[in-house]
């Protein structure tokens, strides 16, 4: 019984002790933490609670040539108070109150109510986030103890959509993402600032009032040569253009051939920096450097400064090409876009003749006619300052076939950007000197110090000044009645240029879809700028000089208007030349309207329907200035219970062009021979159902004078 008892109390005092032994360490190792380690721990409590935050710097501006902003910061506050800070009183609090209250949606007594409801160690209550400059000015003006007023910076396009594609966008960490946003990026986001603050134990931010604090420092300043005046005008041009060719996009560059300054750059169509995401991809990618193109006949001034240079051409020389119009080289078939005839080397350029231009061409050895090209800069980038430009494609003359060199003589087999093509008729423009093309002048800091100036810079001599002196009278040539570019002309205005027309090669074929584009430079002489145009499967016609040109033309008055120093008045006693009535019969009522409005020929109507089936004067005749063309309708107007419409006339219409109208129309087509089209069965204006066959003859003509042909 002893033993037991023994026993149970000898547990119990070690259950006792057990107990007794845990608060006492406890109390020992508070002490200790306390007394002995507590200046070490607090101080490492410190270190770790203590952090620093970046405090967003102002970015530069980008402005154009004349200093005027075309992106730059749109500033707003942030409002907070420090309740507990020295010598604040009630009547501060109301009158900070009384601010916010006037310049928000809210009255004063919501920030009263903030302010009477915050914890009673709050340090850092922010009272509203977006406050204007108004504000900001009324607050300041108080010199509140404990007021604390933030900068806070949002991108904002001055002009919304005006040269995006060239400046373009921000993402929401206030990053370049494309354009000069992002190739200056490093220049325009200047230095962050830090800002000290506190962390509590949840790892929330607390601010410090007096906290240490570096201040930003703003980015510089992006001076470009665009020219917003410039740039406004093409844009407008070029929209007009698409909208009345029906292209699916479009691209205008406009450059000073002498420095290589660009003054405008536009693609439609467009997007609105200020709200990126609100446009698809595809609209914001500027094809105008990344946009890798068959140029088509535009590169036929390589051919033609390699031929000359190299003395395998004379300005007399004859070409007799197919009365087909049509050659086989090498088992592929070469053609013409109509049957030209005989014809001189200045006549082979300004017609445009595709057999000619090959035949010239294989007279010269691979390896010159690829030096040329990359002579001219095809190949290579231009290193304009914009990001994402490509190369382009120029195949080494080991990588050709048997009829890469005759095709690459008339734009195919090479891919080049849009701005390389500008760049190589610049050289042309510029006697010969071929100069790099760029978009930034100078760049500056916030009080205006140049820090980097970009220089005209002159790549080589690309052409002999010989050779220019001989071919610029050829390549004005083509801005002419004869030429394929009459449409681009402007009375007496000398320019020179080159139209172009390339099919698309998409899914390993060529398809029935194509590219029109024009390249041109003015005065000729003495070049202040060279444009080009390029569209992208226009509907109205695929041929440069119907397309382009007139988007040329519509920029080049505008711009000649922009300067006092332009003089294109005729002499007193000058007479203005009566005009070449073009070949409207056989284009939509719509179609006819909108290629009339584009080259500034006045119409009227007869009849009703929805085809042009005959006009007054006639195509070839000659009408006076401000003579009117009389569109005769008909066509298309369904007689009740028969699907039947009127065939529209095709005929003098290119073979090409007649099927386009009459498959557009809803028939069949059945072509004999080829060249321009002698006469059709049914006749014009008969009654014929939908799906039936239409034939039509072809013949040999020469279409001198008629508006109607042409690349």
């Amino acid at each position: 019984m002893d033993n037991a008892r023994t026993y149970i109390l000898g547990r119990m005092f070690i259950v006792f002790g057990l107990v007794l032994i845990l608060p006492v360490a406890i109390v020992v190792q508070i002490l200790r933490i306390q007394v002995l380690e507590g200046d070490n721990l607090r101080e490492l409590w410190n270190r770790q609670a203590i952090d620093f935050i970046s405090i967003p710097a102002e970015r530069g501006a980008i402005m154009d040539r004349q200093g005027r902003k075309l992106a730059s910061n749109s500033v707003t506050y942030r409002i907070a108070i420090d309740p507990l800070a020295p010598e604040l009183d009630r009547e501060n609090l109301q009158d900070v109150a009384r601010i916010l209250g006037d310049h928000t949606e809210n009255d004063a007594s919501h920030y009263i109510n903030r302010i009477n409801q915050a914890s009673e160690n709050s340090r850092y209550l922010v009272l509203a986030r977006r406050v204007g400059f108004d504000a900001y000015q009324a607050l300041s003006a108080l010199e509140v103890p404990g007021l604390i007023i933030e900068e806070q910076y949002r991108r904002q396009y001055s002009y919304d959509s005006l040269a995006a594609h060239a400046l373009g966008f921000m993402n929401h960490e206030y990053q370049g993402m494309s354009g000069l946003e992002a190739s200056f990026n490093n220049y325009l986001e200047g230095e962050e600032g830090l800002q000290q603050v506190r962390r509590d134990r949840n790892n929330q931010i607390r601010e410090m009032i007096g906290a240490p604090r570096k201040q930003p420092q703003m980015g510089n300043n992006i001076v470009t040569t665009l020219d917003a005046d410039i740039q406004a005008i093409v844009e407008d041009e070029l929209r007009k253009g698409i909208e009345r060719t029906s292209s699916k996009r479009g691209v205008a560059i406009v450059m000073d051939p002498k420095t290589g300054a660009i003054k405008a750059m536009a693609n439609y169509p467009t997007f609105n920096p200020n709200r990126p995401a609100s446009s698809p991809g595809e609209n914001r990618r500027n094809f105008a450097i990344s946009d890798e193109i068959e140029p088509g006949s535009t590169f036929k001034l390589v051919t033609s400064i390699a031929a000359w240079e190299e003395g395998v051409v004379d300005y007399d020389e004859v070409f007799d090409t197919p009365e087909s119009g049509v050659k086989e080289i090498h088992g592929q078939t070469m053609r013409d876009h109509d049957p030209l005839g005989s014809m001189t080397f200045p006549e082979v350029i300004q017609k445009s003749s595709n057999i000619a231009t090959s035949e010239i061409a294989m007279r010269l050895k691979p390896e010159v006619l690829y030096q040329y090209s990359r002579n001219l800069g095809f190949g290579t980038r231009t290193n304009v300052g914009l990001p994402n430009e490509e190369t382009g494609r120029l195949h080494r003359p080991y990588q050709w076939s048997r009829v890469t060199q005759p095709w690459l003589s008339i734009g195919y087999e090479v891919q080049v950007t849009p701005i390389q093509m500008l760049q190589a008729y610049g050289a042309l423009a510029n006697d010969g000197a071929m100069m790099r093309p760029y978009i930034v002048d100078r760049v500056e800091d916030d009080r205006g110090k140049t820090i980097k100036q970009t220089r005209a810079k002159k790549i080589r001599q690309a052409i002999d000044p010989e050779t220019v002196e001989q071919l610029k009278p050829v390549f004005e040539g083509v801005v002419s009645d004869s030429g394929t570019a009459s449409y681009a002309s402007i009375e007496h205005l000398s320019i020179a240029g080159k139209t172009g027309t390339a099919q698309k090669f998409e899914d390993g074929r060529y398809q029935s879809r194509y590219r029109a584009s024009f390249v041109g430079f003015f005065p000729s002489e003495d070049a202040r700028y060279v444009t080009f145009i390029m569209l992208d499967e226009p509907r109205l016609s695929y041929y440069g000089g119907f397309t382009a040109g007139p988007i040329f033309k519509g920029i080049s008055e505008r711009l000649i208007g922009l300067d006092d120093d332009w003089n294109l008045q005729p002499e007193p006693d000058y007479e203005e030349p009566e005009r070449i009535v073009p070949k409207i019969a056989g284009f939509s009522q719509d179609d006819a309207a909108g290629f009339l409005s584009g080259l500034n020929v006045n119409f009227s109507t007869e009849g009703q329907g929805q085809w042009v089936t005959g006009q007054i004067p006639e195509a070839g005749e000659r009408i006076r200035p401000g003579q009117s063309i009389v569109l005769q309708l008909a066509g298309m107007d369904r007689e009740e219970g028969e699907n039947a419409g009127r065939v529209p006339d095709v005929t003098g219409m290119s073979m090409r062009r007649a099927i386009h109208v009459l498959r557009n129309a809803g028939y069949e087509v059945q072509p004999i021979g080829s060249g321009t089209v002698g006469n059709q069965y049914p006749e014009k204006g008969t009654a014929y159902s939908d799906g039936r066959t239409v034939t039509i003859r072809g013949r040999t003509s020469e279409l001198t004078g008629l508006i109607e042909s042409g690349l």
